[in-house]
């Protein structure tokens, strides 16, 4: 009984490991100067495999250094997949 349950619960995490990997999630609400602000760009990339990420930098509406991450799915659209904003910092 001791054997069975402890290779449940080792399954379980496993498997819990081998999904946190798969970019499945939702990904992040487009902002004001994001790639995919106001919908799918209208060209589609070809060539670039699914799967592969490619940055994107700006300014926001607010002064900030924003980078993203967008990963290109299987139906040639692109979800951002990371978002780090940082305050731009001026120096005398």
């Amino acid at each position: 009984m001791r054997t069975k349950l402890g290779a449940l619960i080792c399954i379980a995490v496993l498997a819990g490991c081998t999904t946190a990997q798969n970019f499945s999630a939702p990904g992040l609400d487009p902002i004001p100067g994001s790639i995919t602000y106001g919908g799918q760009p209208r060209t589609k990339l070809t060539k670039s495999p699914v799967g592969s990420s490619f940055p994107h930098d700006f300014i926001d509406q607010y002064g900030q250094q924003v980078e993203e991450t967008y990963v290109i799915q299987p139906d040639r659209s692109l979800k951002i997949a990371h978002r780090e904003i940082r305050p731009i910092r001026f120096h005398d």
